[in-house]
């Protein structure tokens, strides 16, 4: 097996996969703390809906790069959801329920109308459920998600006060000055970005995996958000990289092989955490 592993290792895409891989895990659960303590978890399942959509305009138009298209829409969208959720009238969950649906459905139907593809089926199950389109990414593919990755983590860090007090207390961040609206907004942006560039690894129907599993198992164990954080960081490294090497080594698709490592972790910190909490009592 360690044979077969290096050999795959040799091969350079292989290798950018997993820079690639590691580095989504990264920013996904930086912000899956925020999201979660927000109760707003499932943004990043509406806005993967959303991307599916623009997916399917810029399979339609015939676009290459379908990062221009996706990426854009897919940052308004998440400003959209932002405010929309803010409307007293429409609650965040209902807002993520209509721009999901509605962009999904959008999507697909597209694909229909306008396909090109002799496998309408094949395309639209890779895409929902992820492919192995991780392991064919170019090296200006690889080269601008390492750059996006690197924008988040450095943003994350530099604003870690702002989005922790943002996070706990938004009203009294108001109070003191800070700009919450605007902290909103930029959480928001980033998770945008952190969607588009989940979907070639787990397909847009698993991303919101990537993003509360490892939260939720660090929140099993910890109680300081720093903590929390640094631990969801860790084990969403280690479950990527884990759910990578299985999935190249059995054969198994690589989003739902990731995921099924996520869920592993969440099970064994659950257990972790109830017997803990056994012991402080």
């Amino acid at each position: 097996m360690l044979d077969k592993l290096g050999m795959y290792l040799s091969y350079p895409f292989v290798r950018y996969a997993l820079v690639v891989g590691i580095l989504i895990a990264l920013c996904s659960s930086l912000l899956g703390v925020t999201l979660v303590l927000k109760r707003f978890s499932f943004i990043g399942d509406g806005l993967s809906h959303v991307a599916f959509g623009a997916m399917a305009i810029a399979a339609v138009l015939n676009i290459t790069n379908n990062m221009v298209i996706i990426l854009p829409i897919t940052i308004i969208s998440a400003i959209l959801l932002l405010r929309t959720g803010q409307n007293a009238k429409i609650k965040g969950d209902a807002a993520i329920a209509m721009i999901s649906v509605g962009a999904l459905a959008f999507g697909y139907l597209l694909m229909n109308i306008f396909s090109t593809s002799s496998n309408l089926s094949g395309d639209v199950c890779s895409t929902l459920f992820g492919s192995t389109s991780i392991l064919t990414l170019t090296k200006k593919e690889v080269w601008l998600c390492i750059a996006l990755s690197v924008a988040v983590i450095i943003i994350f860090f530099l604003f870690y006060n702002k989005i922790f007090a943002v996070t706990f207390d938004e009203s009294f961040s108001r109070v003191t000055g800070i700009k919450a609206g605007s902290y909103n907004l930029m959480i928001a942006i980033i998770i945008a970005v952190i969607i588009v560039l989940a979907m070639n690894l787990v397909g847009s129907l698993l991303i919101s995996a990537l993003v509360i599993f490892p939260a939720l198992s660090a929140m099993r164990l910890f109680r300081s958000f720093k903590k929390v954080t640094i631990f969801s960081a860790i084990l969403s490294v280690v479950c990527a990289f884990s759910g990578m090497i299985i999935s190249i080594l059995a054969g198994t698709p690589v989003g739902s092989t990731i995921v099924a490592v996520d869920v592993f972790a969440f099970a064994i910190c659950y257990i972790a955490g109830m017997i803990k909490g056994g012991m402080l009592k």
